[in-house]
């Protein structure tokens, strides 16, 4: 006798995704959010309801309800009586940001020494940097980069750490987006990288903690000022 599998055998189906059904607000936020942190909607950007609903064939309420969401986020702000417009940057969020990241970085480098955490993710964000690099795409750099550094939190083992960097890392991908017209080398930005990742695999905390301090620190050709357009 032939033996069947049954139809609710979740073995039969296990390797296919399931069918995403997010409400429309959502989907909205991540496509503006996404416009924000890859800076086509730059600093300073006012974000008028009734144009982005024409320009995105949707109603106005979950344009509205979406641009709260990024509100939350900290992309978005309000301006009394002229409404709502993309965050601009001003110095002394740029520092704060960059030291903030600093010090969320030092602090995951020094966990995965202390655990011994395996650095794989680390090496493969490496590669694709140094691929994307070969290949002067610096888009594909700047997302292989982003990679990089979630991996360095998230191999951290630290769950809050990593929450935390969530909301942290949109302002990051921002800044370096508004800055990927500068002149900088790509061979060298990608290789800047696999020093930190011999440190933490060597144990080198005190390597490592350098590297990672003289690579956050890197704002010298940054002007926030220049690249929002509006105070």
């Amino acid at each position: 006798m032939t033996e069947t599998t049954p139809l609710n055998d979740a073995s039969t189906v296990g390797d296919i995704a399931p069918i995403e059904n997010s409400p429309l607000r959502v989907l909205v936020a991540k496509r503006l959010r996404d416009a924000i942190v890859n800076g086509r909607l730059k600093p300073g950007t006012p974000l008028v309801e009734t144009a982005l609903a024409q320009q995105m064939n949707v109603s106005r309420a979950p344009i509205r309800e979406a641009i709260q969401i990024l509100e939350n986020d900290g992309l978005v702000e309000t301006i009394a009586y002229k409404g709502k417009r993309v965050k601009p940057l001003t110095p002394r969020e740029v520092e704060e940001i960059y030291s903030l990241r600093e010090t969320f970085e030092v602090m995951a480098a020094r966990r995965i020494i202390e655990k011994k955490a395996p650095v794989t993710s680390l090496r493969d964000a490496c590669t694709s940097m140094q691929r994307a690099a070969d290949a002067g795409d610096r888009e594909a750099l700047i997302a292989a980069d982003e990679a990089f550094h979630r991996s360095l939190i998230k191999s951290s083992d630290h769950d809050l750490l990593l929450a935390t960097w969530g909301n942290l890392y949109l302002r990051i991908h921002q800044i370096m987006s508004l800055r990927r017209s500068d002149k900088r080398d790509l061979t060298e930005i990608a290789a800047n990288h696999p020093p930190i990742v011999d440190a933490l695999e060597a144990g080198d905390e005190e390597r490592a903690v350098e590297l990672i301090s003289i690579h956050t620190r890197n704002l010298e050709d940054f002007n926030p000022e220049l690249i929002a357009g509006t105070g």
